[in-house]
């Protein structure tokens, strides 16, 4: 096992494109570290960095005690699982499991051992005679991480190796991931764009954006205190809900928006250094959908927003009420990119809604809403979030305070 160190790392490819910014980053010995961001962001190319599939600009790579910098892949002492499984479809799972040891002229004996020991680990022992072809998705990427395990290297370095799996079968491979992390303890960096998968399997989570650090913190942490509006956007799914508002202070701290006043507990305001120099001014105010309930079932001290429900969406356990408030969609840069998909923008649906701001409320399942009704919601006001409407950080994050008073980097 190793720690992983980044520091000051940069990649600038041809044409001065950077896909790596200053990217500094400690993975700690036995931690499982996530990259996430949107399409671009630099997560693909930080793991790459790390395996020295790529070659750095600038800064210093340090696996364990040794600088790698100028060190190829194979002598990294790291393995690697891709997204494709690239397996040899001419070789049994067990000759694809030895292969790589056989390269290295590991001893056969060793070698039986740690197939044996992998296979096992990995429920492959029955399919050690077939071939890739006769082997479902699942447990083709099984064989793809027992070919890393067997290597018993310092690090594990995965790259989406989940994504061409089905959603039902995601979900087990993360089970099992998460059991193989805690038996081996192998510190591993996993790169991925579904946030769930970046949730339940971190111990930390790195946010990255245009190749920069965001926030790298626990997943609970990210949801609960995001140090800008791009990380507040990016995580958490259905994702957060922004409006510019009012921050006024008559009859009790309180922020006022698209014909709404939701109080605003007056220790929020003591705990969030800096908010209270924001009285008479706009911020940018965001409420998670999960910060929403049918007033009717929740808590009867929480605010309340008389809305019409435009869309319902039922899924078993929640309802997901979609709805529009009077006031423009925010326009800020962090809002738009981590709201970005591969598929493309979102202004087929600003459209749509006539340049008023579409908004998403999680309620209990056993709630009465229906389209096209009226709901009043209960807003828990101890979970709002504000953000300043010019730098969009966080007002009284620590980190967004200490990011504030640096420097602006010189081009």
């Amino acid at each position: 096992m190793a720690k992983i160190t980044l520091e000051h790392v940069e990649k600038v490819y041809s044409g001065g494109v950077k896909a790596l910014d200053d990217l500094s980053l400690d993975v700690k010995d036995g931690e499982f570290m996530v990259l996430v961001g949107p399409s671009g962001c630099g997560k693909s190319t930080a793991l790459r960095s790390i395996a020295g599939l790529e070659e750095i600009t600038a800064g210093k790579i340090t696996i364990g005690d040794r600088v790698v910098n100028d060190l190829p892949p194979k002598d990294r002492d790291i393995a690697m699982v891709f997204q494709n499984y690239a397996l040899y479809p001419h070789m049994t799972v067990e000759q694809n499991l030895a292969f790589g040891l056989q390269l290295r002229k590991t001893p056969k004996d060793e070698i039986k051992r740690r197939v044996g020991e992998a296979a096992k680990m990995l429920g492959l022992e029955q399919y050690l005679k077939r071939k890739p072809a006769a082997l479902s998705g699942g447990q083709r990427q099984r064989v793809a991480m027992g070919r890393a395990i067997v290597r018993e290297p310092q690090a594990f370095l995965m790259d989406e190796p989940l994504s061409n799996l089905d959603a039902k079968l995601r979900v087990s491979m993360r089970a099992s991931l998460n059991q193989l992390h805690d038996r081996l303890g192998v510190t591993t960096v996993y790169v991925t764009h579904d946030q769930v998968e970046a949730m339940t399997l971190g111990h930390r989570v790195c946010v990255l954006r245009d190749g920069r650090l965001q926030q790298v913190d626990t997943p609970q942490t990210l949801f609960e205190k995001p140090v800008n509006l791009f990380v507040a956007g990016f995580i958490g799914s259905p994702a957060m809900n922004f409006v510019t508002a009012d921050l006024t202070r008559d009859d009790g701290p309180a922020v006022a928006f698209a014909g709404y006043r939701l109080s605003v507990p007056p220790e929020e305001i003591d705990n969030s250094p800096g908010l209270s120099n924001y009285f008479g001014k706009k911020v940018i105010l965001g409420i998670r959908p999960s910060d929403f309930e049918d007033a009717s079932l929740g808590d009867g001290n929480w605010g309340k927003m008389q809305v019409t429900t435009n869309v319902t969406e039922e899924l078993g356990s929640e309802i997901h009420v979609i709805f529009t408030i009077d006031a423009p969609p925010v326009e800020h840069a962090s809002i738009t990119e981590a709201a970005k998909s591969d598929e493309g923008d979102d202004e087929t649906v600003a459209a749509l809604i006539g340049g008023k701001t579409l908004w998403t409320a999680r309620v209990s399942a056993r709630s009465r809403v229906r389209p096209g009704q009226p709901i009043e919601l209960g807003v828990d006001t101890h979970n709002l979030q504000f953000f300043d409407p010019d730098s969009g950080l966080s007002i009284g994050h620590p980190a967004a305070i200490a990011s504030a008073a640096e420097p602006e980097p010189v081009d």
